[in-house]
Formats: C-alpha cells, sequence, structure tokens
C-alpha cells in the first residue's frame, strides 16, 4: 500500500510561486502590450490603444485596470489559504505554523507590491522609450 506522505510546505517556494501570480496579475493590462510588441505581434498604435482600453483619459486606473488588480488580491488571498490548509495536514508545532503563515503572508505582500511596482515602472518605461514612438512613426505613416 502506498504511503501518504505528510511534508511540510516549503513557505518561501509557496511564497515566490504566489507574488509572481500576484505581480504579474496585477499588472497584465500593461505587460501583455509590451510582450506582444517586443516579439512583434502588435504594432505601436494597437499597443497604446490596447493600454489605453484599461485606463481613463486623465492616466487613472479604470474599471479594467482595477478588476486585474483586485483578481492579483484574490489571488494572493488564495495562496494563503491554500498554505494554510496544506500545512494544517501537517503535524508541526501550532506556533511554527502561526509563523510560518505570517512569513508567508508578509512576503506575499512586501514582495508582491515590489513585484507589481517593478513591472509597472518597466512597462511605463518601455511604453515611452520604444512603444510611443512606433506609434508616432506609423501614425505619421498613415497620414501619408
Amino acid at each position: 500500500m502506498a504511503e501518504i506522505q505528510n511534508n511540510e510546505p516549503n513557505v518561501w517556494k509557496w511564497a515566490l510561486k504566489v507574488v509572481a501570480s500576484t505581480g504579474l496579475t496585477g499588472i497584465l493590462c500593461c505587460v501583455v502590450p509590451v510582450v506582444l510588441f517586443m516579439f512583434g505581434l502588435m504594432g505601436g498604435i494597437y499597443a497604446i490603444s490596447f493600454a489605453d482600453a484599461f485606463y481613463n483619459p486623465d492616466g487613472s486606473a479604470a474599471f479594467g485596470a482595477w478588476a486585474f488588480r483586485g483578481l492579483a488580491v484574490v489571488i494572493g488571498a488564495a495562496g494563503i489559504w491554500f498554505y494554510r490548509r496544506k500545512q494544517n495536514q501537517c503535524s508541526i508545532d501550532p506556533k511554527r505554523k502561526r509563523g510560518n503563515l505570517i512569513i508567508l503572508t508578509a512576503t506575499i505582500v512586501v514582495l508582491g507590491l515590489g513585484f507589481y511596482f517593478t513591472l509597472e515602472k518597466a512597462s511605463g518605461w518601455y511604453f515611452d522609450k520604444y512603444i510611443v514612438p512606433a506609434q508616432q512613426q506609423e501614425y505619421q505613416e498613415r497620414l501619408k
């Protein structure tokens, strides 16, 4: 008969997986056009219009951007909940469980926000450096 393994989940591996998921999900509206533009799958005009669909004309976040950010929070909370559930299957010290949960939560919040803001800054830089000039060039070519 197969033996069931009751190994404690690794808090750091779990946290990094959730951090990557939350940070990327939160900024998906800006990363997708950057990646598609980088691979030549969309031009500058379409990349700008794709990103503009998630923001108001004044540059503030519209419903779509907030929906991705909300989804990122849900993914982070689900990651914590699933970790806690998996951790409760193990027979480890309750103090250690609580400590692991605190470490996981803090790691997800701090690194998730850091990853999100890093991607936001990088995508903004890429838009300004490469996509906006390409969009202006494509627009000028259409006017000719």
